[in-house]
């Protein structure tokens, strides 16, 4: 008999609803999965006409709007997640008040090259004297590496959370996972020696220029124009990559990447998905149609290839959802939902290499390159577990 879908929701935090377009995402549950430890849950009109590019930019919401109310719709209409929904907020502790190390602000002074972080490594070893109960006694060793903070690639290559240790400060760094914390300037140290071990899933959050952002002071932009340099193709593998890139509803910045950034890293663009926000009741956290707040932000997808390819190529790829939707409650400011596990079947490649650029937060099997990818890995954020993972 064929599991609730409810109850796989509890297991995995993602309920895709029946015969819609629609996915819920409950973000805390999937990044728990990442770690043998909780992440803990955080309380959190125009009167003028519209000009030409406003124009643009209304006519691609009206044309939007139509799948988020049918994906809100699917949301309302399921008693089960809306229950599930109501208890996110009390389901956990209640986060602590922490400072934050400023990562941006040490990278830039004159002894960055100098700051080393010590990472405890945690390894499963099987005895081979047999326990009372008949079964092989586990234990687990600790190694400790100390290495450099900035401009270095950081690796947990155990199948456990990794702890590390920077100016007494402690990070938990999931299984298997990676972080290269620099600025734009060395993003090239990145790029692989060898490009089959580059990656087949690129996943972007660019800070890009907004106005809130600068002036709430949360986290630094960047022009347009610094984006054109990344080296997204050098990045991909082989065997190409689906490149996920998050945009902001300004019809400026849409034109900017159909018509300039996309074609300079050599993406050919796919699809385009939603992310509707709602709040711990299901309401969503805006009016829809509200012009410059809309409570949805677009991600765009294209594959990505080293050399040109024929239309063959992509055809032999698990088409992509075009204007599908991902419901789920935010978290901190500009903090997205983690969506990689969906995009995974549309990866070329067997087994994906995946990657997340301008990265706050890092994810097991995963490289995560910004000037900050341990901004929210504090231990701050963490419930320890009452039970062996």
């Amino acid at each position: 008999m064929a599991e609730p879908e409810i109850n796989n929701f509890e297991k995995t935090g993602v309920y895709r609803f029946e015969n819609s377009n629609a996915v819920f995402i409950d973000s805390v549950r999937v990044l728990n999965r990442h770690y043998s430890r909780k992440r803990k849950r955080k309380d959190k009109t125009t009167s003028r006409p519209l000009n030409e590019k406003e124009q643009l930019a209304n006519q691609r919401h009206l044309e939007a709007r139509v799948f988020m109310l049918k994906a809100h719709e699917d949301l309302l209409g399921n008693c089960d997640v809306l229950e599930s929904l109501r208890n996110l907020r009390g389901d956990e502790a209640a986060e602590e008040a922490s400072v934050e190390q400023s990562f941006v602000e040490l990278g830039t002074v004159w002894q960055a090259p100098m700051y080393e972080i010590t990472v405890n490594l945690y390894y499963n070893e099987c005895l081979t004297k047999e326990s009372q109960n008949g079964g092989f006694s586990h234990i687990q060793s600790c190694e400790s590496k100390t290495v450099p903070l900035f401009d270095n690639l950081v690796v947990n290559e155990t199948s456990n959370d990794a702890e590390a240790i920077f100016l007494n400060n402690k990070y938990i760094l999931p299984k298997e996972s990676s972080f290269f914390m620099s600025d734009l300037g060395k993003i090239q140290n990145l790029i692989p020696a060898e490009s089959d071990r580059g990656f087949n899933l690129i996943v972007i959050d660019p800070p890009w220029e907004n106005s809130s952002a600068r002036q709430k002071l949360k986290y630094q932009t960047l022009p347009n124009r610094f984006f054109l340099s990344l080296p997204i193709k050098q990045l991909s593998h082989t065997e190409g990559a689906l490149v996920a890139l998050w945009v902001t509803n300004r019809e400026k910045l849409r034109a900017f990447v159909e018509n300039e950034l996309f074609p300079k890293w050599g993406v050919k663009y796919m699809a385009t998905m939603y992310w509707l926000k709602v709040k711990a009741d299901g309401s969503l956290i805006g009016d829809l149609d509200l012009f410059h707040h809309r409570p949805y932000e677009c991600l765009l997808l294209g594959y990505c290839y080293k050399e040109a390819v024929n239309c063959d190529r992509y055809s032999g790829l698990k088409p992509i959802p075009d204007n599908q939707v991902f419901i789920s409650v935010p978290g901190d400011y500009s903090r997205k939902p983690p969506i990689g596990e969906l995009l995974m079947d549309y990866a070329p490649g067997l087994e994906p290499r995946c990657a997340e650029l301008f990265s706050r937060e890092m994810l097991a099997g995963w490289t995560s390159w910004g000037n900050e990818p341990l901004h929210f890995q504090a231990s701050s954020h963490f419930n320890y577990l009452l039970t062996q993972a």
